[in-house]
């Protein structure tokens, strides 16, 4: 209940109040008196919730998320460095095939985790922050268990399962609150949060790229997580939630029936698409960038500047999608454009400013997508329980797309490099399928939206 109408309420039962101490029934008099106390301490109550879409509370929130995000996101988004690494280690060779496995089954728990996740948070609403505090030292645990691995085996288990366990577990409480403060703005809170992990990737391909040389992955993930642990555990006594226990079980009660409407599906089909080429040039592009014969830190600089233009383009898709533009339209410009640039670019590329062209557009394009999760959800269901839920299954249907990008990549990648051929010959498949994808992922958009307006014109003639 709002304060607003909470003051209404108190007002008008003032209004009867009034009236019945005019009456001779003093026991009418003292049941309206009753009332209007009720009234008012419900508006006192409902006073002290903190301000939505602004506010020290909603921003501490919102950037404790960022920080989160950034950081305990940022590392298995950039582990195309750790990749091209464990790639040149001798105790490895015999497993080069599965490195990947690692990268795509961390990040894959992240996202085929997230219906689960939501799940918890909206059974055991009351324990969100007890949540997150318990999912915090799995996560940083699994770095360091990681480093006492010596099998690609042990890397998958500790580096891939644990870590993506642990942070998926404490993301879903973190997104509960920013729903519970940003409303109006809700876009723009979730294009920031999206974003937060594409600001740290400017930087931490650099990082963990200096770390691997100058001390080998051991010592470099037990760094790592001496890091995280330093910079986000301070952090966890921000995480509050802003509505009482009472009101959050309400609003955990979810509004299933955006599962009946056609749109719902035309966007789960469209994020399938998207989720089984959009990884392609994350994981893939440092190691293409070394069969040109570039070094290994112009491979991290296209990370760097793909992670910078999926800050900026994820906030302004985030953004956008406050400004009341359809969402269809900008998933297909986003789509349209990555296409595009795949085809053209990628698939051409055979120097560094090529390349990195490539990683401006498709970084500020391709990652938007993601951001409009929240309003797919919001244009597939006006209730806002259903907020949580829909993005929840939106990520995870990415996901499998996420844990499908490791198989497939074995069988898309050629054994020989040829310079002169088209996606230099080795990565010529995966080229073409990531573009794709883009495309189908803008062609079920572009489809279903054609048959919708197709469809609501002949109801409205009838």
């Amino acid at each position: 209940m709002s304060a607003t109408a909470t003051i209404t309420r108190t007002s008008f039962e003032l209004q009867d109040w009034s009236e019945a101490s005019n009456s001779s029934d003093p026991t009418s008099a003292r049941k309206e008196g009753t009332t209007i106390e009720i009234w008012e301490l419900e508006a006192h109550t409902s006073q002290q919730l903190d301000a939505v879409d602004g506010g020290f509370p909603a921003w501490r929130v919102l950037i404790g998320g960022f920080v989160f995000e950034a950081l305990l996101w940022g590392f298995p988004i950039s582990f195309g460095v750790f990749q091209e690494y464990y790639s040149t280690l001798p105790q490895f060779a015999g497993s080069k095939d599965n490195i990947a496995l690692i990268g795509t089954i961390a990040q894959g728990s992240c996202y085929l985790g997230a219906p689960f996740s939501a799940a918890l948070t909206k059974r055991f609403p009351r324990y969100q922050r007890q949540i997150i505090w318990f999912a915090w030292p799995l996560c940083i645990g699994g770095l360091v268990a990681a480093s006492y691995a010596d099998t690609i085996g042990g890397l998958i288990a500790t580096q891939g399962i644990m870590y993506g366990v642990g942070f998926i577990t404490l993301t879903y409480p973190i997104i509960s609150m920013i729903n519970e403060y940003w409303i109006a703005r809700k876009g723009m809170a979730f294009g920031l949060i999206s974003a937060a992990s594409g600001a740290s990737g400017a930087v931490m391909p650099f990082i963990i790229q200096d770390l691997l040389a100058r001390y080998g992955y051991k010592t470099t993930l037990r760094i790592i997580a001496v890091a995280m642990a330093i910079l986000t555990g301070p952090l966890l006594p921000v995480f509050k939630g802003r509505l009482p226990p009472s009101e959050r079980s309400q609003a955990a009660k979810t509004n299933w029936s955006f599962v009946r409407k056609p749109l719902f599906y035309i966007y789960a089909v469209s994020t399938l698409l998207y989720g089984l080429g959009v990884f392609f040039p994350l994981l893939y592009l440092p190691s293409y960038a070394t069969s040109l014969g570039l070094s290994a830190t112009q491979g991290a600089l296209l990370l760097s500047t793909m992670s910078i233009f999926q800050v900026l383009g994820q906030f302004f898709f985030g953004y956008l999608s406050d400004r009341n533009i359809s969402v269809g339209i900008l998933c297909s410009i986003c789509m349209t454009i990555s296409t595009t640039v795949v085809f053209s670019t990628w698939g051409l590329a055979k120097s560094l400013p090529l390349l990195l062209i490539f990683s401006i557009i498709y970084g500020f394009f391709a990652s938007a997508f993601s951001t409009l999760r929240v309003a797919m959800g919001k244009a597939v269901s006006e209730d806002s329980t259903s907020v949580v839920a829909t993005y929840s299954i939106f990520v995870f249907i990415q996901g499998i797309g996420n844990i499908l990008a490791g198989p497939l990549s074995v069988g898309l990648l050629a054994e020989t490099v040829m310079k002169s051929e088209y996606g230099i010959e080795r990565y010529k498949s995966m080229v073409i399928f990531t573009g794709a994808c883009m495309f189908g992922s803008a062609a079920v958009i572009a489809m279903g939206w054609c048959r919708l307006s197709t469809l609501q014109k002949l109801l409205g003639r009838s």
